[in-house]
């Protein structure tokens, strides 16, 4: 499955939404994912957060590439 990211034609009917082609549950599980780490970037109060982003998405990738 390919990703899609949203491009703000958001719609509830369906399982899916018509603008980015998503299924709501996708959706909503990768709100939690944001909501959490916008959430511990608080608590940590960060001034550098866009870096902290940026370790986040390479140490995901690099797990991503081990076998399961």
């Amino acid at each position: 499955m390919k990703f899609h990211p949203c491009i703000d034609q958001c719609t509830k009917e369906g399982s899916h939404c018509e603008g980015c082609g998503r299924s709501h549950q996708e959706i909503a599980g990768t709100k939690q994912i944001v909501q959490a780490a916008v959430q511990f970037i608080r608590q940590q109060d960060y001034e550098n957060p866009d870096e902290f982003v940026a370790a986040i998405a390479k140490s995901i990738l690099k797990k991503l590439q081990k076998p399961v």
